[in-house]
């Protein structure tokens, strides 16, 4: 019997080794069909899984509470596998080069663990030849087993988009790959029980592994041109979604916008293979500029943030600005990495004092992370600039009158300041004083201005 048939039968199991945005949602759609173990070293976050709470919010804790993965943190419950799935994050260091530690430590577990005729497949975002040349030595040396006899390996870049519920794990085509045509096969057939959209069989992991690094690279650097063209738009006094709107009636003009480019995938991923270029010698050029366009986007915002307020005779030191999101993307809870803590920092470079209101975020991991407290809407009375940092859903509901409630001038709230003030042109700057940033334009532009608002956008 081959493993796949072994593991379809339920005579093995398959065990996900990191259970976070990644990790869980695999493991939740491998159990539909198999015996999963979901293994993380984080007790806690096992234990919340068990108790049927979505952490993470990919699945939804009914689907979680159904679910028949057997989550653990005891590393020995991995013997019982035989196909492992390694789903940690690739982080970078502080000098912008990879972090592979949580790799190494999930490759040094899994090897403590590993029985002979086992597949451990990679999918965290790494740069070529990491899989084999990092991460099968320390599985030969801690197993004590040999590579291609005892064990096999594989790689499958993972392509989940976090909050995104409707390209999902099932929808998206996964790539895969092995060390060889058997390995392949196997891993290819097993994937292929939970993903509906197929299969790509890669000719090496090496390409797997290539192909995953440029996907989110390709993606940075698109969006730092539009970056680019905002902060010169914004030079210019002319505004940049307008001009993209005019410029996407092209039917070959690629619609990508300006914005925070933060996350554990496209905002790190381009200096795994920025790393591995210089390496072999090769300075890169594009790939570091755009990524150093869009690391500098969190302080751009700040600065429009300040002159903003400035132009609304605004006091900066002590001046209290309302952050609306902190998370690195909309609708989705994952707050580390986020470009919004950019924002943060450089306004408090002025004295700024800072509140930040997100509905979607993990507030225990936002404490954790940077140690601020979140605050709900309905607390924020006085502020004097608000920032729309992060396009969730939720903050669609919240109208333009409604937001001026928030701020420390908010005289002529209602239909009363748009019919009889904000229509007349001369009371003009009379109620332009209320400071609203709109990262991503999320509202109208003119119906902004329109009502009083001293409204900037990227």
């Amino acid at each position: 019997m081959s493993l796949y048939s072994d593991i379809l039968n339920r005579k093995e199991k398959i065990s996900i080794v990191g259970l976070g945005y990644v990790g869980m949602p695999i493991a939740v759609a491998f159990a539909k069909h198999v015996n999963v173990v979901g293994f993380d070293i984080n007790n806690k976050k096992v234990e919340s899984y068990i108790a049927g709470k979505d952490i993470t919010k990919e699945v939804g804790d009914d689907v979680l509470k159904q679910t028949t993965v057997h989550f653990t943190s005891d590393e020995k419950e991995l013997k019982g596998c035989k196909f492992h799935i390694v789903a940690v994050p690739t982080p970078v260091s502080t000098d912008k080069t990879p972090d592979l530690t949580p790799v190494v430590n999930a490759s040094m577990t899994v090897a403590r663990n590993l029985v002979k005729g086992s597949i451990v497949v990679y999918e965290s975002t790494v740069y070529p030849g990491v899989t084999e040349d990092i991460c099968v030595p320390i599985l030969e040396k801690e197993s004590g087993l040999k590579y291609g006899v005892d064990f096999k390996v594989g790689y499958s870049p993972e392509r989940i988009n976090p909050g995104d519920k409707i390209n999902r794990l099932e929808t998206i085509v996964k790539v895969v790959s092995g060390m060889d045509e058997e390995s392949l096969d196997t891993i290819a057939k097993i994937y292929e029980l939970v993903i509906e959209a197929g299969v790509h069989r890669a000719e090496s992991i090496k390409v797997a592994e290539a192909s995953k690094v440029i996907e989110n690279s390709q993606r940075d650097i698109n969006i730092a041109f539009m970056n680019e063209l905002s902060i010169v738009f914004n030079k210019m006094g002319i505004d940049t979604k307008a001009v993209l709107e005019a410029a996407s009636t092209k039917w070959n003009f690629l619609r990508f916008s300006p914005g925070l480019v933060g996350g554990h995938c496209i905002g790190i991923d381009p200096y795994y293979f920025i790393y591995k270029a210089e390496e072999l010698g090769y300075h890169s050029q594009i790939i570091l500029s755009g990524r150093r366009i869009n690391d500098d986007m969190g302080k751009f915002v700040a600065e429009n943030v300040i002159k903003k307020m400035i132009q609304a005779d605004k006091q900066i030191k002590g001046a209290k600005v309302a952050i609306m999101g902190i998370t690195f993307k909309e609708n989705c809870s994952d707050s580390r990495n986020t470009k919004v803590i950019d924002i943060i920092k450089e306004l408090e470079e002025y004295g700024v004092e800072i509140v930040v209101v997100d509905p979607i975020a993990d507030a225990e991991e936002v404490w954790e992370e940077y140690h601020i407290q979140l605050k709900k809407m309905e607390e924020i009375k006085d502020a004097d600039a608000i920032v729309f940092a992060v396009p969730h859903d939720e903050f669609s509901k919240v109208s333009l009158q409604e937001l001026r409630k928030l701020y420390t001038n908010n005289k002529g709230v209602g239909t009363y300041l748009y019919n009889e003030v904000a229509a007349s042109s001369e009371n003009a700057s009379e109620i332009s004083d209320n400071v609203l940033i709109d990262v991503k334009g999320m509202f109208n532009k003119n119906e902004a201005e329109d009502i009083g608002y001293l409204y900037w956008r990227l």
